[in-house]
């Protein structure tokens, strides 16, 4: 249940940040043609949005909280406390992370990339009447 404080509300909050995020990106990335500006966008997804799990100490001697974080949140502070199991679950996931997003948008744009804007074919006809040649004066009814 999501109320005050709780675990699924942060995670809830995480991730519609970070779609914001990632359609900021998309359009940031406007300037690139199609297949790189998916495979960035979707390369950035899948780093924002790969979680790994963390180990950290409690207090108490011996006693451990665990549960699961970005990936890239794991991998900096596994860098910053120097933990090495940290940094390579952190980095691990990340890169999986960042592998599956690219291979997502790879795909899109294969799937896209067939559907060809055909502008409409104006079909031109001769004017055969000279009724339908003269110039008619516009009527407002």
């Amino acid at each position: 249940m999501l109320f005050a404080d709780s675990m699924s509300l942060l995670w809830l909050s995480y991730y519609g940040l970070s779609l914001v995020v990632f359609v900021a990106i998309y359009f940031a990335f406007a300037f690139l043609p199609r297949l790189p500006r998916l495979l960035l966008t979707w390369c950035i997804g899948g780093a924002m949005w790969a979680p790994a799990p963390f180990r950290l100490p409690l207090v108490e001697e011996g006693e451990f909280y665990t549960g699961w974080a970005p990936s890239a949140m794991v991998a900096a502070v596994g860098f910053l406390e120097s933990n090495g199991g940290a940094l390579r679950n952190g980095l691990l996931c990340l890169v999986l992370g960042v592998a599956i997003g690219g291979v997502v948008g790879v795909l899109l744009w294969w799937r896209g990339r067939n559907k060809v804007v055909d502008a409409p074919v104006a079909e031109e006809k001769a004017a055969s009447d000279r009724e339908e040649t003269r110039r008619r004066e516009p009527v407002i009814r």
